[in-house]
């Protein structure tokens, strides 16, 4: 009885939580993904899943802290690509030790994600507009170092790292759930985090507060820059081979996962648990059409309309937000 009072007592408190509606989805869609394909809970899918998982989460990391500062980047995808491509120069065309050259392309990568972060904090300029334009910048210097061609012959004792497993779990995954526990540690306990928050409610408040305000967005873009590079350089770890394209995808859906894990679009809301479960379901859905047997032309419409589904969803939520806002407030002057 104890044991049961125990488990009412945290079932209340995880429906409190802005991630529970996600998390019943998410075990909806398993269930109903391990109905329907005999295929979903075969070790190798759970493998791939989970591998696949890994690189899109820790953009959605990124573009979650970003979203909550109030910001967004596009250009997440292509900063990892690059420093991908950077990894593969070093290592094959300019034979520089494969582990020097991985800690290089993350300082490269976060390099990427600061020279964001200075044009968005001291230009005042808006991150939509910029990181789609510094996304065109890293593409095509993306196609100016490999004329569009991979670059082949990666040193193999680097595979580890995107093909290996720790516990007989995909190491990519490894590396995500690290990095997700290092970024809810930091946004919940640490002043950086609080101040991301403050940041995202109201900037011109924090500023008033003392906070300030271009450091903290300069942190984040560099942040995000990071985590990017490291994507970037566990998928040439993965194929085996530096892509310049990989990444196309992973900003959009970025922004879908964290949408349906509860981050506002407007900024000050949401939990990176809450994106990487928002992400979680993308990609299963995504992992239940190719089980499915649907055409491939469809897997990348399907993949659009759950994007513009989840974007349309949070907007539509911050209007109805702003409404009850504007009314409560008008109750309140009209009280007075």
């Amino acid at each position: 009885m104890k044991n049961y009072s125990i488990f009412k007592n945290n079932f209340r408190v995880l429906r409190k939580t802005s991630y529970f509606n996600i998390l019943i989805i998410l075990i909806f869609l398993i269930i109903i993904s391990s109905i329907f394909s005999k295929y979903f809970l075969d070790y190798y899918n759970i493998q791939s899943l989970l591998r696949d998982l890994a690189f899109i989460g820790l953009i959605t990391l990124a573009q979650c802290l970003l979203l909550i500062l109030g910001d967004i980047d596009l250009s997440l995808g292509k900063i990892s690509a690059l420093s991908g491509v950077i990894a593969g120069i070093l290592m094959v065309q300019m034979k520089v030790n494969p582990f020097l050259s991985l800690i290089l392309c993350l300082v490269f990568g976060s390099f990427l994600g600061l020279i964001n972060g200075l044009l968005v904090s001291k230009l005042k300029l808006n991150s939509l507009v910029v990181t789609v334009g510094m996304s065109g910048v890293y593409g095509g210097f993306n196609l100016v170092f490999t004329q569009g061609r991979a670059i082949t012959n990666i040193p193999k004792n680097i595979y580890f790292l995107g093909q290996g497993y720790i516990f007989k779990l995909p190491t990519p995954f490894i590396f995500m759930i690290i990095f997700t526990i290092l970024i809810i540690l930091m946004a919940e306990f640490t002043r950086p985090g609080r101040y991301i928050y403050a940041v995202g409610n109201n900037s011109e408040a924090a500023k008033i507060l003392g906070i300030n305000v271009d450091n903290i967005r300069i942190f984040v873009f560099t942040l995000a820059g990071f985590l990017s590079s490291i994507a970037g350089v566990l998928m040439v770890a993965r194929l085996g081979t530096s892509q310049p394209g990989i990444g196309e995808s992973w900003p959009l859906n970025s922004i879908a996962g964290c949408v349906i894990g509860g981050v506002s679009l407007t900024g000050g809301v949401g939990e990176p648990i809450g994106a990487i479960l928002g992400i979680s379901v993308i990609i299963i859905i995504q992992n239940m059409i190719v089980l499915f047997g649907v055409s491939p032309y469809w897997q990348t419409a399907v993949s659009g309309i759950i994007v513009v589904i989840a974007i349309a969803i949070g907007a539509l939520s911050n209007i109805m937000s702003e409404k009850q806002e504007k009314s409560s407030q008008l109750k309140t002057t009209l009280i007075e």
